[in-house]
């Protein structure tokens, strides 16, 4: 038994398709990118915009001040507001609370991108929605917006009771969110989360272009920083080279030490945390439906680790992985600069899986890099950091929250979707688990080629579309309940 879906609930959607996708552009423009502090007050624009947006389709909001960011050598960051909003108070109906996040990662055209990302570029012939924010998460968060502008124009009663939080700081740790949570739910039945019976969370990604999927389990992460400093400021290489301990030099063997061309982790306490898929779990990987073609597709190249599609996605879902992202204080603009830095950092991360505890996996990279530090004999000082950490998260995909999504996606797309476990991570997501005591779905509605974070970032119009009406059918699915 499927959910009753008022016809016009999606004739309303295709019928809007223009006015939704004008919205989506709206959204873009705005450049909320939380972790650049000079943006910060256009993250501040974007709530407003957001706010603004579900008041005029009756939603009760408030902004809540979630305090300040503080910053080494500088005043505090005033952080962005969260957007609450409650829409339906029947105590018949059950109470679904939506997450998302409105602040988006950095983007230049210079970066080597197609079109300017904060001009939506609509591509008729690919149908590509294509701007900073179009998946993540701007898009999905309007899909929302979508289903209430039908119900509300259409006149149509919504099927549950609505929650929303919206966050400005996803993308740099959702810094004040979980203190607020913890907060909140500690007020009992004054809590803005009370009676919340279901939670759903639409910020990750199909894993190919085809195949629609629920998502039960992330990836947690934590993130370090390692310095290496020498000399008192930038020293010409032409009077100092080999004549000084560089710290250059000593970064990049630390950064060889980390991981290996395969993807193993070097760090063996790390690597050997997690232990090896036996058949049974192996083939649930090989079941699913993703090709080493859907990488090449999504990568734009034939780079991938292997040509297994089983281990390609044990890499992305079951396994550790440490990326390399970025080294501060060297010289990184167009010509040669030959100065010997003074000092240089590497950024880098571990996406952590269970059974592994962020703080165990901390303290052991850093023994590790200090260790490693000392073998190369040099005079240099090593700083070291874990500034963020997170723990990993696995949902119960035999619940009726993610029942309800099945029968939707089933509705929508006439096929089953894929049950996934994801190589990201939302760190918020335990901390919502943990205090609201719900079973959390994550339903998306972008492609697995979408490109979130990178160069040409991407939705697709049908995907937008057919995404705002699963989101719809989603809610009827879970007023409809155990009935199924």
């Amino acid at each position: 038994m499927v959910a009753d879906v008022p016809a016009e609930f999606y004739k309303f959607i295709d019928d809007n398709a223009q006015p939704f996708i004008d919205r989506l552009a709206q959204a873009v423009a705005i450049r909320s990118v939380s972790n650049e502090p000079e943006r910060r007050p256009e993250v501040k624009h974007m709530s407003k915009w957001l706010r603004d947006e579900l008041d005029d389709l009756g939603v009760d909001t408030s902004a809540v001040d979630l305090g300040s960011q503080p910053r080494e050598n500088d005043d505090p960051l005033p952080l962005p507001p969260l957007i609450l909003g409650r829409i339906g108070e029947d105590p018949k109906k059950k109470t679904v609370l939506v997450y998302g996040h409105y602040d988006v990662q950095p983007a230049e055209k210079e970066d080597g991108w197609d079109t300017d990302p904060w001009v939506l570029d609509e591509n008729p012939k690919t149908g590509r929605l294509t701007g900073r924010g179009s998946t993540d998460d701007k898009g999905p968060v309007l899909g929302w917006l979508n289903v209430l502008e039908a119900h509300k124009k259409l006149k149509l009663e919504l099927p549950v009771n609505l929650r929303f939080c919206f966050e400005g700081m996803e993308e740099s740790g959702s810094e004040g969110l979980d203190d607020f949570i913890v907060q909140e739910t500690k007020k009992g039945e004054q809590s803005y989360f009370h009676g919340v019976d279901y939670m759903c969370i639409s910020d990750n990604y199909w894993l190919n272009a085809r195949t629609p999927c629920l998502t039960y389990g992330l990836r947690g992460i934590v993130t370090f920083r390692m310095t290496v400093s020498g000399p008192a400021q930038d020293l010409h290489s032409g009077v100092f080279g080999r004549v000084v301990h560089e710290p250059m030099t000593d970064l990049a063997i630390l950064m060889s030490k980390l991981v290996a061309p395969d993807g193993r982790i070097l760090i063996k306490e790390v690597e050997d945390m997690v232990p090896p898929p036996d058949d049974e779990e192996r083939k649930v990987y090989e079941a699913l439906h993703y090709t080493v073609k859907d990488l090449d597709e999504a990568t734009g190249a034939h780079i991938g680790l292997s040509d297994d599609k089983a281990e390609l996605l044990m890499g992305r879902m079951r396994y550790p992985s440490l990326s390399l992202h970025g080294i501060e204080g060297a010289s990184s603009g167009p010509g040669f600069k030959t100065v010997i830095p003074a000092k240089v950092s590497c950024k880098f991360s571990i996406r952590i899986v269970n059974p592994q505890v962020p703080e165990k996996v901390a303290e052991a990279v850093e023994a590790y890099v200090v260790r490693e530090f000392a073998k190369i004999g040099t005079r240099n000082t090593l700083t070291f950091e874990a500034p963020d950490k997170a723990d990993a998260w696995r949902g119960d995909y035999k619940d009726s929250n993610y029942k309800a999504a099945m029968r939707a996606t089933e509705t929508i797309y006439g096929c089953s979707p894929d049950l996934t476990r994801e190589g990201g991570s939302i760190p918020v997501i335990l901390t919502f688990a943990q205090n609201l005591g719900v079973n959390i779905l994550l339903l998306p509605m972008g492609r697995g080629d979408d490109g979130a974070h990178s160069t040409n970032e991407k939705i697709d119009r049908s995907n937008f579309l057919e995404g705002s009406k699963l989101l719809g059918t989603y809610l009827y699915e879970i007023a409809l309940g155990d009935d199924a």
